[in-house]
């Protein structure tokens, strides 16, 4: 069984390194323990990890994307109640510089 690190986990379920962290950081998604290596610590994913992963991650609320679109759905609904009643007036043709300086 192959083993992966926390970065390599990341390349594989296509997000970035930080947004992995800040995933792990917020509990929001299951991961392996830290593994201690000499002086250094790892986290080991397997297959079964990236996997459960993977299923979570489209219902992970993401922040300003969310409220963005959100957002965007109330303006649109908004612009859909208004009526519009607003009358333009019509405008006089703008005699282009060149041809003024003909007339005189």
């Amino acid at each position: 069984m192959k083993e992966y690190s926390t970065r390599e986990a990341a390349r594989k379920l296509r997000i970035s390194f930080a947004s992995i962290n800040r995933y792990i950081a917020q509990k929001k998604i299951p991961f392996p323990p830290l593994i201690e290596i000499g002086s250094t610590s790892a986290r080991l994913w397997t297959e079964k990890d990236i996997e459960r992963v993977r299923a979570l991650l489209p219902k992970i609320a993401n922040g300003r994307k969310t409220r963005y679109k959100k957002k965007q759905l109330a303006i649109g609904n908004q612009q859909l109640a208004k009526p519009k009643t607003k009358k333009t007036q019509a405008r006089a043709p703008v005699v282009p510089k060149s041809e003024q300086r003909k007339k005189n």
